[in-house]
């Protein structure tokens, strides 16, 4: 199961996201599923530091990603729409791959 949480903080900015497993849709490098939630993980990640210019938190190893937002970065509209376009993403292939993926949103 591939488990996605994005946080948000006390003033309801995304603030964080975190994925880890594997979806175990297919065999390991055939699982588009797992594919999917990565590369829309990693396209925020490459739109943050490229294109909204912040310097995120970042710890990633096989089958974990944790990305954090800096706090002076998070109400910046660019921020905000990379992160909630990637937030949308998830959540609707965890709702069509329930069984794969899950999708949380917390606060704190």
């Amino acid at each position: 199961m591939l488990e996605v949480t994005f946080y948000r903080d006390g003033r309801d900015r995304l603030s964080r996201f975190c994925a880890c497993g594997h979806a175990e849709f297919a065999e390991h490098g055939e699982d588009i599923v797992c594919a999917a939630v990565s590369a829309i993980l990693q396209a925020a990640r490459l739109g943050l530091e490229a294109h909204a210019r912040i310097a995120c938190e970042v710890e990633q190893h096989a089958g974990n990603l944790d990305l954090r937002i800096p706090e002076a970065a998070r109400a910046d509209a660019a921020v905000q729409a990379i992160v909630a376009t990637a937030e949308l993403s998830v959540e609707q292939i965890a709702r069509q791959y329930p069984a794969h993926v899950t999708y949380r949103r917390q606060t704190g």
